[in-house]
C-alpha cells in the first residue's frame, strides 16, 4: 500500500504520514548506540562503533563524535555522510553567529537552525531527508549544561539523558531507571558505561567497541568549557574502573 505514497518526500499518505522520513528513522533505528546523560557537572556522550578492523588507520579520530564549537560537542547515529555534511553547516553557522556578536551562539539557537535545514529536505521534491540523528552536549551562561537530541524530521527536544540508534527503548528503560538528578560526572560516565554494556550486541566491553566524550567546566579558568572525545586507554580504564567487567562475570556463571 505504500507503494504509491513513498517515492517523493512531498506526498503524504492517507494516514497523514511521511514515509520517507520514517524510512530515514529506520537507517538510524540500524546504526550503533549513542547515549547522553547530563549531570550536575557536565555532559556525557557515549556511543557504540558498529563496526570495526584492526586494518583501519584513523589516528586515533573519534567516527562518530564531532566537535562543533567551543561550547559544543555531538553524537552521531545513522549515515555518517549525511552527518558530515550538517556538521559543516552547524560549524558554519557557529562561526558566522560568533564573528557577527563576538560570543558563542546558544545551544539552542543554533540546534533549531540546523533542524530547519533537516525539515527543508522533507518537503522539497527531489530531495530525500538526512538519514542521521544527533545527540547535542552544550554550554552557554544562561542555562548552562544541555542535553538536545534532533531527528530527521527537524524536530528536537531537550533531555536529561537519553539514546538514539539501535536498542534504543532498552537503553532508555535502563535510563529511567537508574538516572538521578544529582548524577557528578563520573557517576555519569558509569551509568553510560553500565546501559552500553547491556544494549550492545558484542560479548565484550573495550576501546574497540566504544567513543566516549565529556563536556564540562574548566577549573582553572572560570566559564571555559573542556571538550574532550577520550583515548582508547582512558576508555578502557573507565571500563575497568566502572565494575561492568565484574558483573559481566557474575552474570555469565
Amino acid at each position: 500500500m505504500s507503494r504509491r505514497y513513498d517515492s517523493r518526500t512531498t506526498i503524504f499518505s492517507p494516514e497523514g504520514r511521511l514515509y520517507q522520513v520514517e524510512y530515514a528513522q529506520e537507517a538510524i533505528s540500524q546504526a550503533g548506540t549513542a547515549i547522553g546523560i547530563l549531570s550536575t557537572e557536565g555532559v556525557v556522550l557515549a556511543c557504540e562503533k558498529k563496526f570495526t578492523s584492526k586494518l583501519l588507520d584513523n589516528d586515533g579520530s573519534a567516527e562518530k563524535l564531532y566537535i562543533l564549537n567551543d561550547n559544543m560537542i555531538c553524537a552521531v547515529a545513522g549515515m555518517t555522510a549525511d552527518a558530515g555534511i550538517l556538521i559543516n553547516n552547524v560549524r558554519v553557522q557557529a562561526q558566522q553567529y560568533l564573528k557577527t556578536y563576538n560570543e558563542q551562539i546558544p545551544c539552542e539557537l543554533l540546534i533549531k537552525r540546523i533542524c530547519d535545514v533537516k525539515q527543508g529536505y522533507t518537503q522539497h521534491g527531489g530531495l530525500r531527508p538526512f538519514g542521521v540523528s544527533f545527540l547535542y552536549a552544550g554550554y552557554d551562561d544562561r542555562y548552562e549544561f544541555q542535553l538536545f537530541t534532533s531527528n530527521p524530521s527537524g524536530n528536537y527536544s531537550g533531555w536529561k539523558a537519553t539514546s538514539i540508534g539501535a536498542n534504543n527503548s532498552a537503553a532508555q528503560t535502563l535510563l529511567k531507571k537508574d538516572y538521578k538528578d544529582d548524577l557528578s560526572l563520573k557517576d555519569a560516565c558509569n551509568l553510560a558505561i553500565k546501559v552500553l554494556s547491556k544494549t550492545m550486541d558484542a560479548s565484550s566491553l573495550n576501546s574497540d567497541k566504544l567513543e566516549f566524550a565529556t563536556l564540562s567546566l574548566s577549573k582553572l579558568e572560570k566559564g571555559k568549557t573542556v571538550r574532550k572525545i577520550w583515548k582508547d586507554e582512558e576508555i578502557d580504564l573507565l571500563i575497568k574502573e566502572s565494575g561492568v567487567l565484574d558483573e559481566k562475570k557474575d552474570d555469565d556463571e
